[in-house]
């Protein structure tokens, strides 16, 4: 559980730790179970009120990102049969990054789907070693599980006319992956972005053996993600992007929502750099 509670560093868009928290048990919402429901065309949410799980509903089967922590699997899969599909309809699965609180239940998912899946390489070792890549501040530690396509920037994932394009947003993980795809609604054909953490967690900043270019894939990734169009943010920690209280009012169109939150995030990663880099002097 220690290793667990530390491992909460690794939460939030916009969150930044700079140092392991004090003993506690995961937030409860993390675990509560929640009832599924449509967000917008064709993208179901079927994960716990704390942590986000996305289904995507195509002619050829289904696509689940994100099964978050493996023991909200049962939760999830018992979600989407009350949505009326079959666990054996999900073919593909995807994650945002390679972190227990959304890849844990990756292993189970894949065991009891048999749905192949699909992880930039920047997270292929995180992933199947059950292990956080890089030099953190905390431990994190998940079941492994095979990678079976590993992708490159800008790959695409498509399933039944349904794509969703990766596109790389490294720094909180070497792989960190913004999902991308388009939903079609009676105002139109929107773009839904399912971005990847940008906080910077326990993650060392200044002096990070493993993983080096650390602080220019944030920047960069602060540049890519803060020049993209969104009209729906679904983020993986769903208080973020306020997914519960879009339900109840259904307004999911948010355009200026991304470009704000990766501001904010900016601001936290420079004034933690500053402090990093200040303490090691």
């Amino acid at each position: 559980m220690i290793a667990r509670m530390l491992g909460m560093a690794a939460a939030g868009l916009m969150l930044v730790v700079a140092a392991p928290a004090a003993p506690a048990d995961d937030p409860p919402a993390w675990t509560q179970p929640t009832k599924p429901f449509r967000i917008a065309g064709n993208i179901y949410y079927v994960g716990t009120a704390g942590l986000a799980s996305y289904l995507i509903v195509t002619s050829k089967g289904l696509i689940l990102l994100d099964p978050t922590m493996e023991e909200n699997v049962p939760a999830i899969e018992a979600n989407i049969k009350a949505l009326g599909f079959k666990l054996s309809d999900i073919k593909i699965l995807l994650n945002s990054h390679a972190h227990f609180d959304h890849a844990g239940g990756l292993a189970a998912m894949k065991r009891d789907t048999g749905a192949k899946l699909d992880a930039m390489e920047g997270d292929v070792w995180a992933l199947e070693n059950g292990k956080h890549f890089g030099d953190q501040n905390y431990v994190g530690t998940f079941p492994p599980v095979k990678v079976d396509r590993h992708l490159s920037d800008g790959d695409k994932v498509s399933l039944g006319g349904v794509t969703m394009t990766a596109l790389l947003t490294a720094g909180h993980t070497h792989g960190c992956t913004t999902w991308t795809t388009t939903v079609r609604l009676k105002s139109g054909v929107k773009s839904v972005v399912f971005p990847c953490s940008l906080s910077v967690a326990g993650n060392k900043l200044y002096g990070n053996k493993t993983y080096p270019g650390i602080v220019a894939d944030y920047r960069a990734s602060f540049k890519r993600l803060g020049a993209m169009k969104a009209d729906i943010v679904l983020t993986a920690h769903p208080e973020l992007s306020d997914v519960m209280a879009r339900k109840a009012s259904g307004k999911w169109l948010t355009p200026d929502l991304l470009p704000k939150m990766v501001a904010e995030s900016k601001a936290a990663f420079d004034k933690e750099l500053l402090k990093q880099q200040a303490i090691a002097k």
